[in-house]
C-alpha cells in the first residue's frame, strides 16, 4: 500500500473528504435504474476459470441468468469444487448424490457426467434450476422466485401454494440469492448510496493510530486492535450491519460501484489476481479523495492510504440485505 498520511491532520482531513463527497451524491443517486436485457458479471467476481461456463449456461433459460446462477453456486460451495456438505452435497454446485443421478448432465460432452467436475456440475446446477422452472410454468407470479423456492421446497409446494409457499426457511432462500446476485451482476445505471456509510466512517476514524493485529477484532483482550477485515466488521457493526469475517466474502456483501462512482462508506479491496475475488487479500473503507482508512500490515498502525495502486480490485457498497445474504461458512484463510 502507499504510505499513510499523518494522524496529527486526520479529523480535519477526514471531515473535508466527506462532505465533499457527500456533496456530490445527489448527482450519482440520480441514474437509470437496471434495464432490461443481458445481465452481465461484474469483474472478478466470479473466478476466472469458472466465468465462461456461468455466463453460457447462465442464460439456458429465462428464469436464470448468469448473476443468479453465480449467486447459488457461490452460496452452496463458495466456489469450491471439492466442497462436501455434512448431507453429503458434493461438489461446486453442491448435488447429493441421489439427484446428480436424475439430474446431472455431461456438460463438456467427453462423455461422462463427473459431480465432482465444474464443467459438468456448473451446466448441470443450471439445466436443474430450468426444468424446475418448466414444472413452475404455470404457477403466477415472478418466475424466478418460484423456481428458486421449487428449488428449496419442492416444485410441489409451489404448486399448491401457488407462488413462494409461506415457509421461512423458502423465504428467506429465494430473499438471499436473488439478494446475493446483485453483488454478481454488473451494475446497469448508478449503485444506490449506503445510508450506514457516516457511522462507519466514525467508528474507523476513532481507530486511527492503533497497532496493526493479524486476526485482530478489536476486543479487549487484543488491546483494541485490528486487522483489515476485522476493522471494516467491527465498523459496520456498529450500523446495525454484520459482515463476514475475511476480506473476499466481505466482496458480495452488496453491488459494486465503479472507481468513478465511489462514495465514503464503501468498502475497497486489493487483490494479486483481479480476476478472481476469491484472492482478495485485503479491504480498506473509502472516505473520498481517493483515500482510505485501513489496517494496512504487522507494524503499521490504522491509517489513511491512497487506494490508487496497482492491485486495486474494486469496490462494494454494502447493504443490509446484501450482508444477511451471504452464506455462513468457516474462514478459508485467504485473507485476514
Amino acid at each position: 500500500m502507499a504510505s499513510g498520511i499523518g494522524i496529527g491532520a486526520a479529523l480535519s482531513f477526514l471531515v473535508l473528504l466527506v462532505v465533499g463527497t457527500y456533496a456530490a451524491a445527489a448527482s450519482i443517486v440520480g441514474g437509470s435504474a437496471p434495464g432490461a436485457g443481458a445481465i452481465g458479471l461484474t469483474k472478478g467476481a466470479v473466478p476466472a476459470k469458472y466465468q465462461p461456463l456461468v455466463e453460457k449456461w447462465g442464460n439456458l433459460c429465462p428464469a436464470i441468468n448468469p448473476a443468479l446462477l453465480a449467486a447459488q453456486l457461490y452460496s452452496e460451495s463458495g466456489w469450491n469444487p471439492r466442497a462436501v456438505s455434512p448431507a453429503d452435497a458434493r461438489g461446486i454446485a453442491q448435488f447429493i448424490p441421489g439427484t446428480w443421478a436424475g439430474h446431472g448432465i455431461d456438460g463438456d460432452g467427453d462423455g461422462d457426467r463427473d459431480i465432482w467436475d465444474p464443467n459438468d456440475a456448473i451446466p448441470s446446477a443450471a439445466s436443474y434450476d430450468c426444468e424446475l422452472a418448466k414444472d413452475v410454468k404455470g404457477v403466477p407470479g415472478d418466475p424466478t422466485k418460484n423456481m428458486l423456492a421449487a428449488y428449496n421446497a419442492g416444485a410441489y409446494a409451489v404448486i399448491k401454494y401457488q407462488g413462494v409457499p409461506p415457509y421461512s426457511e423458502t423465504q428467506g432462500y429465494v430473499k438471499a440469492i436473488t439478494t446475493l446476485a446483485q453483488s454478481f451482476a454488473r451494475p446497469v445505471g448508478r449503485v444506490a448510496p449506503s445510508q450506514q456509510a457516516a457511522g462507519a466512517i466514525y467508528f474507523a476514524q476513532k481507530q486511527l493510530g492503533k497497532p496493526y493485529l493479524w486476526g485482530g477484532n478489536g476486543t479487549a483482550d487484543q488491546g483494541g486492535r485490528f486487522d483489515c477485515s476485522g476493522l471494516t466488521k467491527a465498523a459496520y457493526e456498529t450500523v446495525g450491519i454484520d459482515l463476514p469475517r475475511v476480506a473476499n466474502d466481505q466482496y458480495n456483501a452488496g453491488p459494486h460501484p465503479s472507481r468513478s462512482e465511489l462514495l465514503p462508506g464503501d468498502l475497497v479491496f486489493f487483490s494479486d489476481d483481479l480476476t478472481n475475488s476469491r484472492e482478495i487479500r485485503h479491504v480498506g473503507l473509502y472516505v473520498g479523495g481517493g483515500y482510505m482508512i485501513n489496517a494496512p500490515y504487522t507494524g503499521a498502525v490504522v491509517r489513511f492510504d491512497r487506494i490508487d495502486t496497482p492491485d486495486y480490485f474494486g469496490a462494494t457498497r454494502v447493504t443490509k440485505d446484501g450482508a444477511q445474504a451471504l452464506p455462513s461458512r468457516p474462514a478459508d484463510g485467504n485473507s485476514p
